[in-house]
């Protein structure tokens, strides 16, 4: 595949401004395999987590963890990437990244013990918080104008790997094992590493990329208080994701991969959803939150399968409309310095990743797989409320459209 991209005569934005239209959207779909790949390496425990906890000599609730330490060196990475690259381009840190997360599924597929699998999923948050810092602003530098198109498909990639990633790996767990799942997701990645190689053109770093900029955008109050509700959002629902298996087999356990797979589908809708009312921003920050809590509960409270399915698509639905949203929210209140603030909102996730699965664990521990779903939920409809709270500055394309990629049209 080529990675030349040809470009058109400058036409004007509905703002005034000159921009370069893109003629493929090839380097944006190699963008959202990656983001496909490594969300499906993220959660790839919560599909084999019995066996995986069982292989390794750990409980449930401790296996949770290999999700949490994704979510800390995520936490730490996503923040800082910039200040240690900040002129580097972004194409090759990219495809570095990906790499790492192939490297990052191989260690885990031939761990020996949970210390090394946890060393694996350190390097896996490292490359997951890396990619989606930088994602956006590549996708937005091909294709310069359509921020909205570019945010639905790099978070169609998280909603692809819910719907095929989890259900897949809890098949192949039960059928070859838990270490075939991550041994799968290590050529995929690759594979992925390979396509971005090939379609992706440079992209330079934007002028002020690195401390400058970081240093402005958190100085930015009413970013940090979204960025207050997205940890709150995150927290919600990871707080029961990883635990999503046992809330379904609390019910039954004859369906479990497909009610994983409708878990998946209601996030597609959502994800699809979300990108067509990008325009009502303000309702669509504040719905996403407050629908995930009611489905947490239904969720929660089911006690026959038609309930369950209702709360676990909702789920899916709720939570999927999420990314979309509120990666589009901070590059509105941000736009000059919208890679930093993509690198908060990736930092929000993976505090939120991080605390939610760590006690939603001790949660599922001490109380059982009810517990957690409830406590993400009142943590989940606090997010919402907060949005609805929050005003949203006037959009301005041309602005988002020059600042959020590291080159300018």
């Amino acid at each position: 595949m080529s990675n030349e991209i040809a470009v058109s005569p400058p036409t004007s934005s509905p703002t005034g401004g000159d921009v370069t239209p893109a003629a493929t959207w090839t380097p944006v779909a190699a963008l959202t395999s990656g983001t496909t790949v490594l969300v499906t390496s993220e959660f790839l425990p919560a599909g084999v987590l019995p066996k995986m906890a069982a292989d390794v000599g750990v409980s449930d609730g401790v296996a949770g963890l290999a999700i949490a330490v994704t979510a800390i060196a995520g936490a730490v990475t996503a923040p800082t990437i910039a200040l240690v690259l900040p002129r580097a381009d972004r194409r090759t840190v990219l495809v570095a990244l990906l790499a790492a997360g192939a490297v990052a599924n191989i260690t885990v597929s031939a761990a020996p013990n949970f210390a090394v699998l946890l060393l694996g999923r350190l390097l896996l948050g490292i490359a997951l918080a890396g990619f989606w810092s930088f994602a956006f602003g590549a996708g937005v530098t091909v294709a310069p104008c359509r921020s909205s198109v570019v945010s639905t498909a790099l978070a169609f990639g998280v909603s692809l790997a819910t719907v095929l990633g989890v259900p897949l790996a809890a098949l192949v767990g039960n059928d070859v094992g838990w270490r075939a799942a991550f041994a799968g997701a290590t050529v995929i990645c690759a594979g992925a590493a390979t396509w971005l190689a090939c379609t992706l053109p440079p992209v330079p770093a934007h002028p002020s990329a690195g401390l400058p900029m970081l240093r402005e955008a958190v100085g930015n109050r009413r970013l940090m208080a979204g960025i207050g509700c997205v940890v709150l959002v995150a927290f919600g629902n990871f707080a029961a994701y990883p635990y999503i298996r046992l809330a379904i087999e609390r019910v039954t356990s004859s369906h479990t991969t497909w009610l994983l797979v409708a878990w998946g589908l209601g996030g597609m809708a959502g994800n699809v959803i979300a990108g067509a009312l990008a325009a009502r921003l303000r309702p669509l920050a504040a719905g996403g939150p407050a629908l995930l809590g009611l489905s947490l509960v239904v969720t929660a409270m089911a006690d026959a399968p038609v309930q369950l399915v209702i709360g676990i698509v909702l789920w899916g639905f709720a939570f999927n409309m999420v990314p979309v949203a509120t990666q589009l929210w901070v590059t509105r209140v941000e736009p000059e310095r919208a890679e930093s603030a993509m690198s908060l909102q990736v930092t929000a996730f993976q505090v939120a990743i991080t605390a939610g699965a760590a006690i939603g664990g001790v949660l599922l521990d001490a109380h059982g797989a009810r517990s957690p779903l409830l406590v993400g939920a009142a943590v989940a409809l606090a997010a919402g409320l907060g949005f609805g709270l929050l005003r949203l500055p006037a959009a301005d394309s041309s602005v988002t459209a020059r600042r959020a990629g590291g080159a300018t049209p």
